[in-house]
């Protein structure tokens, strides 16, 4: 849950993992194609390798002869040689290649997906995405997904298999940018154990999406130093604008991706590019043995890779807590889903997908934490959900409370307010309407902001009473 600040999401700041990497289940994969890696690759490679866009990656040459595997597998050897110099950490074993063609690895990319996600956690990835109304009802996040991850593939290091995979269909210097950054995925893997280290943290959607920006940051950052040497990528201004504007220039070349809602797109490339921002942030403190050290000791929140100087200062704010509320527990029409928390990288993508990234940037690096309880009705597609926030001052909370307030109306046509009070000393203000057959019920108190959607009417001074109850 940013690449530029443009409005209404149409050129994403970065994409932050269902981080919702809940968030999207694509971004707690862990085959590190990066749903937007390749993507990101391929784009600064047309722009500083003057490679013309869609050349070489769109071209369907023939299977790679023994002379050319054994070439491509020399120089995969000779780029992990050098990232490993770059970063310090040492090569612990030889790397496992194999070359294969597009088909293969989109039929790989398929099968991993349904490996490590089981029907229920994309059921319930969905059901999450479509509670706070990012996509659709009809939306289908499987074949999303697929679609999504397919597009974008141009090599992977996979650490359950311990393999890197390399594709035989794009050009030798393309090849090198990609292996560069996959392969330090694979001395990270060596050095720390990459599925341990996202698995976790992976109850916590928040974390998950900070881990995945320390992974995908650093093989970034390793990537474009092994780009720019013998230049240090420490002497040059920060890269993120670069990459925001050949992301937004090679948007079009990836339809899946260009499609997609904005949440999608700012979740994914957020561990990229606001992950290399924190990265540098860190080389600036102490190099690259300074970074090794993140993998100990990891960010657990994105507002952390937002903003670096929060988790090298230790600021982190305590965590918020919310209980599930009687009311709706014991409704027979409703059963608990789940619950996790958006964080600031959930909340800069709300905002900006529904308002404008202008509004996002200005209140969401308020965020002092969050969590939400989201509940499944009888009905396909009814869904009732609470989410508690809390935010640096009050006036952060009420300019929350406006934009949530707009949402609500945005997403509810023919909505009915019943209750639209504000406390004039700034302590209290409250929303409360009816989407027809249920109710929408929001507080703000003091630096607090909480809502509910999906309430049956019955049971909301019961629901408006539990979010009034919230302290910690």
């Amino acid at each position: 849950m940013p690449l530029s600040k443009s409005g209404g999401g149409a050129n994403p700041k970065m994409i932050r993992t269902p981080s919702f990497s809940h968030r999207i289940p694509a971004r707690r994969s862990f085959l590190f194609i990066g749903v937007l890696a390749s993507f990101s690759l391929l784009a600064f490679d047309s722009l500083v390798l003057s490679c013309p866009p869609g050349q070489s990656e769109s071209a369907s040459p023939p299977p790679a002869s023994q002379k050319e595997s054994s070439a491509l597998s020399s120089t995969a050897d000779a780029v992990l040689e050098d990232v490993s110099r770059i970063t310090g950490l040492p090569i612990r074993a030889p790397v496992v290649k194999e070359i294969v063609s597009r088909r293969n690895i989109e039929k790989y990319l398929k099968e991993n997906l349904y490996a490590e996600y089981s029907p229920r956690e994309l059921r319930v990835q969905e059901a999450v995405l479509k509670a706070f109304g990012l996509v659709p009802r009809e939306f289908d996040l499987e074949k999303f997904l697929i679609a999504f991850y397919t597009e974008q593939a141009a090599g992977f290091y996979d650490p359950r298999l311990k393999k890197m995979f390399m594709a035989d269909w794009i050009s030798p210097d393309l090849q090198k940018v990609v292996l560069a950054h996959e392969l330090t995925h694979a001395l990270q893997d060596q050095n720390f154990g990459l599925e341990k280290f996202l698995r976790a943290a992976r109850e916590d959607d928040d974390a998950t999406g900070a881990r995945q920006a320390i992974i995908e940051g650093y093989a970034t950052a390793a990537m474009m130093q092994y780009l720019i040497q013998p230049a240090r990528l420490t002497d040059l201004p920060s890269l993120q604008p670069l990459i925001d504007q050949v992301v937004h220039q090679q948007m079009a070349e990836f339809p899946a991706f260009s499609s997609a809602p904005f949440f999608f797109r700012f979740e994914a490339l957020f561990p990229y590019s606001q992950g290399m921002t924190f990265i540098e942030q860190g080389l600036s403190q102490g190099g690259w043995g300074k970074l090794n050290t993140l993998f100990a000791s990891p960010p657990s929140t994105t507002k952390e890779i937002f903003e670096p100087e929060v988790y090298f200062e230790k600021k982190s704010p305590p965590k918020v807590t919310l209980t599930r509320p009687t009311a709706l527990d014991r409704d027979p029409g409703l059963s608990f889903l789940t619950e996790n928390s958006l964080g600031e990288l959930g909340y800069y993508a709300l905002i900006g997908q529904f308002i404008t990234e202008e509004e996002a940037t200005a209140v969401a690096p308020g965020w002092s934490g969050d969590r939400y309880v989201l509940y499944e009705g009888r009905t396909p597609g009814q869904y009732a959900l609470v989410a508690r926030s809390r935010w640096s001052s009050a006036e952060t909370a009420q300019a929350i409370f406006r934009d949530v307030q707009a949402i609500l109306r945005r997403r509810y046509s023919g909505l009915i307010v019943a209750d639209g009070t504000s406390n004039k000393s700034s302590d209290t203000d409250v929303f409360i309407a009816s989407t027809g057959p249920t109710r929408v019920v929001l507080l703000r108190r003091n630096n607090e902001c909480s809502w509910a959607e999906g309430v049956p009417p019955e049971s909301v001074d019961a629901v408006l009473g539990f979010l009034r109850s919230l302290r910690d």
